[in-house]
């Protein structure tokens, strides 16, 4: 054997090229498949949210220059410099409108959340405690109103609810009322169009989740003298957590940050973030200030979502050490 060959097996063998081999079977030996298929919604999210969220911070943190915007870092004789205008941000949290609006839009997303879970749950579980055969039947009909323009319903609420609309009309020809009651352009009718459009929403990951509950453990409550509605508090709120928390968020985040409804059905004293966010952009055409509107908007509704994720996960793992055996095995 040449000293070439031998060189080469005693390189081969040695500790420098374990990592890479490694890391070569690991790569000839992966399931690309399932890697692909969790790649999907990493590259959308990145494409479709990311990269226009992190445009979007870029111009809030810039200053205008006419129709352009100022370069956020310079460099000059070996010096990076960066240009970052944090003026607007400081502009949110001490103008009153801004924070009026914000607290606003949480009050009315919050107040539709509830309301949505109040009648979502009773429909959901009575949904669930239909006929096998009927449960795609009503799945359908609570799918229903997607199949129509989201526009043209939020319209047809404004002639159910207008001065001579339907309701109205009906309570004067039955002598309930002597003259119209104002119901659009109010907070009410601006909360009705939103619990209407987002209920499914609420309904459907409810449903998803009772659907699945074991009916055995209420038997079994039952059978030990639990009376059924402390068993339905007991068992069957619990264990539709999953559903009313995905059905929450479903609803909550984009009732925030909702602008067609206020818009259409409330009237100007009903502040939400959205309609200043597009008084921004195209009424004082102020980018900085509506991306950072935008920004804030975005943060306001994924910090305490990744804080709540994160409390579960701590819960999760506490419970998982709590009901792990204290000693190892012996």
């Amino acid at each position: 054997m040449s000293l070439t060959e031998s060189l080469a097996e005693s390189i081969a063998g040695s500790a420098y090229t374990a990592a890479p081999r490694r890391w070569l079977d690991r790569l000839l030996h992966r399931n690309w498949g399932r890697t692909a298929v969790i790649a999907l919604p990493y590259v959308f999210l990145v494409l479709f949210f990311s990269l226009p969220f992190l445009v979007v911070l870029q111009i809030s943190v810039s200053e205008a220059e006419g129709v352009k915007f100022k370069s956020l870092w310079d460099y000059a004789d070996g010096t990076l410099s960066l240009h970052l205008k944090l003026a607007n941000y400081a502009f949110l949290a001490t103008d009153r409108l801004y924070v009026n609006t914000y607290i606003s839009s949480l009050r009315f997303a919050a107040a539709c959340t509830v309301i949505c879970l109040a009648i979502g749950y009773p429909f959901a579980y009575f949904m669930t405690k239909a006929r096998p055969t009927l449960r795609p039947i009503l799945v359908m009909l609570v799918s229903l109103p997607f199949w129509t323009s989201y526009l043209l319903r939020i319209y047809a609420w404004k002639g159910i609810l207008d001065d001579r609309g339907v309701v109205n009309n009906l309570l004067l020809a039955l002598h309930l009322i002597d003259e119209p009651i104002k119901m659009m352009y109010t907070p009410f009718s601006m909360t009705i169009g939103m619990v209407y459009t987002y209920l499914p929403f609420m309904i459907l990951p409810l449903y998803g989740t009772l659907v699945k509950a074991d009916p055995r453990l209420l038997e079994a409550a039952g059978d030990l003298g639990t009376t059924p509605w402390k068993a339905f508090w007991l068992i069957t709120v619990p264990l539709s957590k999953a559903g009313i928390i995905a059905g929450s968020m479903l609803v909550f985040i984009p009732c925030v940050g909702e602008y067609v409804i206020p818009e259409l059905l409330g009237g100007p004293q009903t502040l939400m973030i959205a309609r200043v966010l597009w008084e921004e952009y195209f009424s004082n055409n102020d980018w900085p200030m509506a991306s950072s509107v935008a920004v804030s908007m975005v943060a306001l509704i994924l910090l305490p979502l990744v804080l709540f994720n994160r409390y579960q996960t701590d819960v999760r793992g506490e419970g998982a050490d709590a009901a792990a055996p204290a000693g190892g095995p012996r």
